[in-house]
């Protein structure tokens, strides 16, 4: 690789969820897998059977186990250790969530234990010199907001507003950076629109109220954010989807625009005043036909079973700066690769990507990997490996991908 310096304030991380990594939590989301792991797992010929590896994988994906988070990577307890990791990657910057059913068990009721936690474990970051990213809701809640119908209420908004409120009072002054909600496309679309995730409620209008209403809080929390921590930098991750014409036919290329703006932009164009930066996750590159439907190139596939177009990144982030001239950090980018056989070429081809996109003018802050430890991976359980670090759930053992290891020494080259 050429050696393009990145500015020296860069931030180069990795990324978490609380749920998918800590282990022992309980909420909507722990009562749903434990109801459904056995049909998730009968289920796995017919969703996964496709793949080229399907015999290699079908033992562990037609386990109910695969399905149930239970003591996660143990996370929760060992993140000292898992904060050396980023430190021997040369990282700086950490994203990690706050789980809302930790702190807030039983409506109004704080657990001060879990918040204390949460102190020591920023504390932490700080001690290491390494900056924290606080993600304050990652799909996951507590069952007593869930059985009020969740997002789905515009009157249930004011305990999440009475959660971002308790968490800027205790959390506040001790982060900069502080992501509202992750992807709240993704959750309105597979918990409302397909009824994959719970609470399975595929209703069109439904699937539209909570999008806005996600909307509306996110405004809110900004603000209630804001008004105690002035400092802070507040977005949310966004999932963007770099969609492209599959042919010359004008209505391809209209359909790619309507696309765009109701996956990427809507959202965006409502919140962009209550953004200090835009928060970028990005995974997928789509193929639209003038009919409407995905011709996506044969392959490479990760473990996913998506196609992977890792440059896919710079026309997306290159259209994002143009529309909002706001500054851009990746807050979540990677590939489920067991096998480690892909990571360093979707890694390098990124960097070439996020290079180019320095050399424009893009004003990109950061770049953090999804994810620092093979994860949870929600409906599809333990099967997918998207951590820089691999982790073996029998002794808990952490062992650095051969691909994070070069992407350290990438760090080093493109900074010093």
């Amino acid at each position: 690789m050429t050696s393009d310096k990145f500015p020296n304030d860069f931030l180069w991380g990795a990324s978490t969820s609380s749920y998918q990594v800590e282990g022992g939590n309980h909420g909507q989301w722990s009562t749903w897998e434990e109801a459904h792991a056995k049909a998730l797992a009968k289920n796995a010929p017919q969703k996964y059977g496709w793949f080229a590896d399907w015999e290699a994988i079908k033992a562990q994906a037609t386990d109910p186990a695969n399905y149930i988070c239970g003591k996660g990577v143990d996370h929760y307890n060992r993140y000292a250790e898992d904060f050396a990791l980023i430190k021997k990657l040369g990282l700086n910057t950490f994203r990690f969530g706050i789980e809302w059913s930790r702190v807030e068990p039983r409506e109004g009721e704080w657990d001060q234990a879990a918040i204390k936690h949460y102190h020591e474990y920023i504390a932490r970051l700080r001690k290491m010199g390494i900056e924290p990213m606080l993600t304050l809701w990652h799909w996951t809640m507590p069952e007593w907001f869930t059985n009020k119908r969740g997002f789905e209420k515009r009157r249930n908004l004011k305990y999440f507003e009475r959660y971002v409120a308790k968490m800027s009072e205790e959390l506040g002054a001790e982060v900069t950076y502080v992501l509202t909600l992750n992807e709240p496309n993704v959750y309105a679309a597979l918990s409302y629109g397909q009824g994959i995730w719970p609470p399975q409620d595929k209703n069109p209008l439904h699937t539209l109220a909570v999008y806005y209403n996600l909307m509306l809080v996110h405004k809110r929390a900004y603000r209630i954010w804001k008004q105690r921590n002035p400092q802070a930098q507040i977005s949310i991750a966004a999932h963007l989807v770099n969609s492209q014409p599959a042919s010359k036919a004008p209505t391809a290329k209209l359909l790619v625009k309507l696309v765009d703006y109701a996956w990427n932009w809507w959202y965006l164009d409502r919140i962009k005043r209550h953004v200090d930066f835009i928060g970028l996750n990005y995974y997928f590159t789509d193929y639209y036909t003038a009919l409407g439907t995905k011709r996506n190139p044969k392959g490479p596939y990760n473990d996913m079973g998506w196609y992977m177009e890792p440059r896919g990144i710079e026309p997306l982030l290159l259209k994002t700066w143009r529309r909002y001239k706001i500054p851009i950090i990746i807050t979540e980018n990677g590939l489920a690769d067991a096998a480690d056989t892909r990571r360093q070429w979707w890694i390098e081809e990124t960097l070439a990507s996020l290079r180019s996109l320095l050399r424009q003018g893009v004003d990109l802050r950061g770049y953090l990997h999804w994810s620092l430890l093979d994860n949870f991976e929600w409906s599809d359980g333990w099967r997918p490996r998207f951590g820089l670090v691999a982790v073996d759930r029998t002794t808990m053992q952490r062992t650095i991908r051969p691909s994070a290891g070069w992407f350290a020494e990438q760090i080093k080259q493109l900074t010093k």
